[in-house]
């Protein structure tokens, strides 16, 4: 099992909306090194942060699960969705997409604290520059960032 770092915008798709719909695809990822992250790397039981972004109260707010492996996203055949992309071809997608499952909220983590925590020095999203929306967590990233939620361990 890994861990992945997963970013959306809340007014898009949040924490919330997943807990309502308990299972989503995670669509529109269009960015070549997050695509192969999905595609080669994420698996069936890998656990998910789900991290806001671009809203009042930045950072870590629940945990995914990851219920389905990388497929093709059918958006980027749909002339009508924002996720289009008239280069894919069906034949050979370009694009693709994970389904995960909502497993809990969590108190919120901000993007402040996290980069005051020096275990997690070295996890991309503290990096200066790094705007994937889809990465890698560590297992003592992980295990630091519940820690800081104040609900580590988890209750199964």
């Amino acid at each position: 099992m890994a861990y992945w770092l997963f970013k959306t915008e809340p007014d898009t798709f949040s924490i919330d909306t997943l807990k309502k719909q308990q299972v989503s695809c995670w669509e529109g990822v269009r960015n070549y090194q997050a695509r192969n992250m999905m595609r080669d790397q994420i698996r069936e039981g890998d656990e998910v942060f789900i991290y806001h972004s671009s809203c009042k109260d930045v950072g870590v707010v629940g945990i995914a699960e990851v219920v389905r492996e990388a497929y093709p996203d059918h958006f980027q055949f749909d002339l009508q969705s924002a996720y289009f992309d008239p280069k894919s071809d069906p034949a050979n997608p370009r694009w693709v997409m994970v389904d995960i499952a909502y497993r809990r909220h969590l108190r919120l983590v901000s993007l402040k604290k996290m980069k005051a925590n020096p275990a997690l020095d070295d996890m991309p999203l503290v990096q200066r520059g790094s705007r994937l929306s889809i990465m890698p967590v560590t297992e003592a990233q992980w295990e630091a960032i519940l820690m800081m939620t104040g609900q580590f361990p988890p209750v199964v």
